[in-house]
């Protein structure tokens, strides 16, 4: 690694040495994850048409990020005791065989497999990409190289959705899954002759130096979001309310379970406390992530099902909520600190409209309107996460930092896993169960963003509380990665 005086990258030393194709290798893993996620909203309709299964919708999203969860957080322990490039050869070709089976499945069960297998591929292929940063390259330009993986997330979060309307509309949705078979096992292919170095060919440390694996809390969480997920699919109110109750108390249980083994937690103390900004925080970063997964889930579908939105049009909507996210994100980064309780109240009051707007603009079907909701959305997320984030980590307790800066994207993860499966209980039990059609499709769009208001409020109620934290003194963080995270490598990842 070449760099200079000023800790600036010096790109043609990179060039020379191999070093730029090894990140442009590594960052390849991100952009495949990135795009496939939210690629999935845009073939939705297309897809349920063929398949029928409209009732499993919501578990698209969820089982995909579930298995993205416990593959990132896996990944970021294993290299201690596999090498880092089996463990990317690996995570590419799982990455690769899920795609594959989402590409030629002939039902929803099948594609929903697929969709496992995949999140346990880009997962492990996102938590890697961090990790090789911090193996293969020199500490000092770090940032700089993080700031590069923040703008693929931006070309994914518009790409994704595009990639998956022009598929859907030019050739079939399965062909966009097939770019990702292709993608997936050309990366496989060249991990053996990119990673080529001896930081990459040998475990990171001796055995027993990694903290442990999170068995318990992990498969406390994946039971949970499954019970939720299964309540939607049949409902019956006996049935439906079991699960959905047992899938809460699950839920609570990971989290009690994670409260008890301090090597390997993957949230910090006082996680829902709103005596403390963290549980402020984190309770404001939870209501959200959960309350704004109706529109991501089944936007495209209501769209096209209620007004004949062209598919193109709604990957274009989706693109710009992500755009605006990150654009804001970069506006706001250098706001002074005597005005970040305004904006960490600005941005929750954004958010808690666009998810509220859609309510009425989606059964409507203004497309001006629509979008202007996803950009609040989008954009509303953009100027806050920095702000509470920096508050979440400077107000944790000494020791936990690492642990609360990683919290957050996990957090989000977990809140889209959830959300996921709540929107499919609240489709199903409007219309949805029935089957896909033009009047179970309007009345599941006046009821699946209400439904998610109260979030929305319990959101912003939190922004209020944790906006009191603005008086704590400036930490270290200076920027956040768009993205989310699994149990220690970030998507939307924090640095110093």
């Amino acid at each position: 690694m070449t760099k200079t005086g000023t800790n600036k990258v010096d790109w043609r030393a990179l060039w020379a040495s191999g070093d730029l194709a090894r990140f442009c290798f590594i960052s390849l893993g991100i952009l495949l994850h990135a795009t496939n996620e939210t690629m999935v909203a845009t073939v939705m309709p297309a897809m349920v048409g063929e398949l029928a299964g409209v009732q499993l919708v919501g578990w698209s999203l969820a089982i995909y990020e579930l298995g993205a969860i416990v593959a990132g957080a896996a990944a970021g322990r294993l290299v201690s005791y596999v090498a880092l490039l089996t463990n990317m050869m690996v995570a590419a070709l799982r990455y690769a065989a899920g795609a594959l089976v989402c590409a030629t499945a002939p039902s929803m069960p099948l594609f929903l497999a697929g969709r496992l297998i995949e999140g346990l591929g880009g997962g492990a292929l996102v938590s890697l990409a961090f990790v090789s940063v911090e193996r293969l390259f020199a500490r000092a330009i770090w940032p700089q190289l993080f700031g590069v993986m923040s703008a693929i997330w931006g070309v994914a979060a518009f790409s994704g959705p595009v990639l998956g309307a022009a598929m859907t509309e030019f050739s079939s949705w399965r062909w966009a899954f097939g770019v990702f078979t292709l993608g997936g096992a050309a990366m496989a292919l060249a991990s053996f002759i990119v990673l080529d170095t001896p930081e990459a060919t040998r475990p990171q440390a001796a055995s027993g130096s990694a903290p442990p694996f999170p068995f318990a809390a992990l498969g406390c969480l994946a039971v949970s979001v499954v019970l939720i997920a299964t309540a939607g699919v049949d409902i019956a109110l006996l049935r439906s309310s079991l699960l959905l109750t047992l899938g809460l108390i699950g839920l609570m249980l990971f989290i009690y379970i994670d409260a008890l083994k301090p090597r390997s937690r993957l949230f910090p103390s006082r996680l829902f406390s709103w005596r403390s900004p963290v549980g402020a925080g984190m309770t404001m970063v939870a209501a959200f992530s959960v309350a704004t997964c109706s529109f991501t889930v089944y936007g495209p579908l209501l769209l096209t099902s209620l007004h004949g939105i062209p598919i193109l049009t709604t990957g274009y909507i989706i693109a710009a909520e992500s755009i605006a996210w990150s654009i804001l994100s970069i506006l706001v980064a250098n706001a002074p600190p005597e005005r970040e309780r305004l904006i960490i109240v600005g941005g929750a009051l954004m958010i808690a409209t666009g998810v509220a707007g859609f309510a009425y603009t989606v059964p409507a079907g203004s497309i001006p309107l629509i979008l202007l909701c996803a950009l609040l959305q989008g954009g509303g997320f953009g100027i806050a996460w920095p702000f509470v984030t920096r508050v979440i980590v400077a107000s944790a307790r000494e020791g936990e930092q690492t642990i609360a800066s990683a919290a957050v994207p996990t957090m989000q993860r977990i809140g889209y896993a959830v959300g996921a499966a709540l929107t499919g209980i609240v489709a199903n039990a409007s219309g949805f169960s029935e089957g896909l059609n033009r009047e179970a499709a309007a009345n599941v769009a006046a009821w699946l963003f209400l439904a998610f208001i109260p979030l929305g409020i319990l959101g912003c109620l939190a922004a209020l509380r944790i906006s009191g934290a603005a008086k704590l003194p400036i930490s270290p963080l200076v920027g956040e990665m768009p993205g989310r995270a699994e149990g220690g490598a970030t998507d939307r990842q924090t640095w110093t």
